[in-house]
């Protein structure tokens, strides 16, 4: 079930005749999200959608459910998979037609910890951060020791939403009620593997009931398309057209050569920091393989410098949305400057690439710290972008010899995340056992 607005972005992206059913009779159906209807392929406003999803979605989708139960052709409605997100319009009507209520986190076991103790920082005397430099000032390094499983955090670690402006409120009030409701479920599943994140994971356990760390997503639906020749391949929900040309560009670069760079679906960026991100990009000499989404600068349109254009015409290139995980996979990929959102990181770390840091907002912040601290596989980048600096960490990454280290963690990691998703893996095994004692039931 998907809101109207991404219903059609799905349609546009995928085909009217994908939304309307497949031959498994797996189908996708839509409630109002209570904007106006909008045929925009954009990013809607967040804050907004936190307040909708609170006060508005729950008639709608209460309604569906019912007509659903009234419908001899569809069977009964036996359980909810729920966005952990959207547990405010999910749970009210599991608990209204007594249906069982699964909550699916996309995101790692570390950010949702982190957002469950958002409230607490005021409890232990720290204000929240209400200016961008903070993050970077003694005090966003202001140690936090007390989280559950979680070392060596810094305030500047924790879910922020400061690049939202004039949201802070609103997001840190949603994420933190939202998190606050995991014990609406009778299980959660997180996306991550147990080898990852083992200490959060143990620590989560004692708060949440039955917790399953359920990842790579990616490559648990890989592996049963491949061992069940008679499935079909799986549903690929992209809300923006996919461009392939990229793929064939990077057949003819060098194994590790080429640094890929998408700040994902939902992040922007300023023009200034447009321009930084392009000259520093110009300035390593390094190959990329650049993502632009047609939103990507907030307000207004994205516009590369000509100086750009003419000195890298001969070693980048330019994409519109493109299938990201078979460009990590790629041989030529050796380097990935990400903003950290989950989906990118955990297919970064099955690909075996390491990456450079730059979390916008959200999870972010708390993904980049893992990534560079505990993983060992990243550079974190100053929030404030700097041409030098990018010139710099690209060329750290891409030739240095921390780069190449991480690079070899980075392959461990591949190792391990491959094992989870297995057949015997702890990920595979984990969702057997969810569905033996749960939605058996």
């Amino acid at each position: 079930i998907n809101t109207e607005f991404n219903h059609r972005r799905l349609a546009r992206a995928r085909g009217h005749e994908f939304v309307s059913g497949t031959p498994s009779d797996f189908q996708f159906l839509s409630i109002p999200d209570g904007l106006p209807p909008s045929d925009a392929d954009a990013v809607q406003d967040i804050p907004t959608l936190c307040d909708l999803v609170r006060n508005r979605m729950v008639g709608p989708f209460s309604d569906l459910i019912s007509s659903l139960g009234s419908n001899p052709r569809v069977p009964p409605v036996t359980c909810i998979v729920s966005d952990g997100f959207m547990t405010f319009t999910t749970s009210p009507v599991a608990s209204e037609f007594g249906i069982p209520l699964i909550h699916l986190f996309t995101i790692p076991g570390c950010a949702l910890m982190a957002m469950k103790h958002l409230r607490a920082l005021g409890e232990n005397g720290l204000a929240l951060l209400t200016d961008e430099s903070q993050l970077m000032n003694g005090y966003g390094n202001t140690p936090i020791d007390w989280i559950p499983g979680m070392k060596n955090m810094r305030l500047r670690d924790m879910p922020n939403f400061l690049r939202i402006i004039g949201s802070e409120d609103t997001l840190f009030n949603f994420t933190a009620d939202t998190t606050n409701r995991t014990s609406d479920a009778m299980a959660t599943i997180v996306h991550t593997f147990e080898a990852l994140e083992p200490d959060v994971l143990h620590a989560l356990s004692s708060m949440i009931p039955r917790v399953c760390a359920v990842g790579p997503l990616h490559l648990m639906v890989d592996r049963i398309a491949r061992e069940k020749s008679f499935a079909l391949k799986h549903i690929e929900c992209n809300l923006l057209e996919e461009h392939d040309k990229c793929l064939q560009w990077l057949d003819s670069k060098e194994p590790e050569s080429v640094i890929y760079v998408n700040f994902g679906s939902i992040a922007f960026l300023t023009h200034q920091q447009l321009v930084e991100f392009a000259m520093g990009l110009a300035n390593s000499d390094q190959h990329f393989l650049w993502v632009l989404r047609p939103d990507a600068v907030d307000g207004d349109t994205a516009i590369l410098p000509e100086e750009f254009m003419e000195e890298t015409q001969e070693r980048g290139f330019l994409s519109g949305w493109c299938p990201q995980e078979r460009v990590l996979y790629h041989p030529s990929i050796g380097g990935f400057l990400t903003h950290c959102g989950w989906n990118s990181t955990i297919e970064s770390l099955s690909a075996g690439v390491p990456m450079l840091c730059w979390p916008c907002f959200g999870d972010q912040q708390t993904n980049g710290k893992f990534i560079c601290d505990d993983w060992g596989v990243g550079l974190e980048m100053d929030g404030d972008v700097k041409r030098d600096e990018v010139e710099r960490l690209v060329r750290e990454l891409m030739e240095g010899d921390v780069g190449k280290k991480m690079r070899s963690k980075a392959m461990e990691w591949k190792k391990l995340a491959e094992e989870a998703a297995g057949e015997e893996g702890s990920s595979s095994m984990n969702l057997d056992k969810l569905l033996d004692e749960v939605l058996s039931k």
